[in-house]
């Protein structure tokens, strides 16, 4: 985290909220299921469990989510704290979020393109930061504690949403959705997402079908033999005949 986003040009809740380390174990729910710490309780500054959560219900509570191995929360939520224009959001699970804090980078490279404005990570257009963090970051440099006032909001509730009680992980849309070339329009098919089990059972009827017109193909193009019966039948009408003799000459 920079310096300057650690200054105390900020307020309290939001240099906690930065630096916090999220997901770990709750020390005093250490025995129950489900005691990761991915809940930020604004008026505390503390982050808690979902176990935690009675002494904090009047509380502004927010969710913290894991994306690919990082934190972030809900573009909805983000936006009753902060002025989110031009930071990028990432649709996953049905639902828009940004990143907390920006990404490592393996390696910097700075080519033709749209990047970050505070720390150079490619982007698309026309977003200008990355992450809250980096955005706070640019404020800072650019604007001074004055550029905060507008980007700040006085939010005054924040709840949890129904999902809250969930381990907070998000899985990207690439592998929850199946593939556009599976899917199939209502108008064409009208299959919808709940008809699976439909497909399923079409895409055996239809394995089945070929399965059986490779049987009779082969057994039509399987060469004619005769039985073992009548060959065996033939051979035995050989040996009772009476054997023809040339005469004697």
């Amino acid at each position: 985290m920079n310096q300057l986003v650690a200054s105390s040009f900020l307020p309290h809740w939001l240099q906690v909220l930065l630096t916090e380390k999220f997901f770990n174990a709750c020390v005093i729910h250490e025995e129950a299921k489900k005691n990761e710490k991915n809940i930020f309780c604004l008026d505390c500054c503390i982050s808690i469990c979902p176990h935690c959560l009675s002494p904090h219900s009047s509380h502004r509570l927010l969710q913290i989510r894991r994306y690919v191995y990082h934190d972030v929360i809900r573009l909805g939520d983000s936006q009753k704290l902060f002025d989110c224009a031009f930071v990028q959001s990432y649709t996953t699970n049905s639902a828009k979020v940004v990143f907390l804090n920006p990404r490592p980078q393996t390696r910097q490279f700075r080519g033709s393109g749209n990047f970050c404005a505070a720390c150079d990570r490619s982007l698309q257009e026309p977003y200008l930061f990355c992450s809250i963090s980096c955005k706070i970051d640019y404020i800072i440099k650019t604007k001074g504690a004055c550029g905060l006032t507008t980007f700040l909001f006085d939010c005054k509730s924040l709840s949890l949403p129904e999902t809250a009680s969930d381990d907070g992980t998000m899985t990207p849309d690439s592998v929850l959705e199946p593939a556009a070339s599976t899917r199939t329009s209502s108008s064409s098919g009208g299959f919808g997402d709940g008809d699976v089990g439909c497909k399923s059972t079409l895409a055996c009827t239809a394995t089945t079908e070929i399965v059986r017109k490779k049987r009779s193909s082969l057994s039509a193009c399987r060469p004619i033999f005769p039985q073992v019966s009548e060959i065996s039948g033939s051979l035995m009408n050989r040996r009772k005949n009476t054997p023809s003799r040339a005469p004697f000459s």
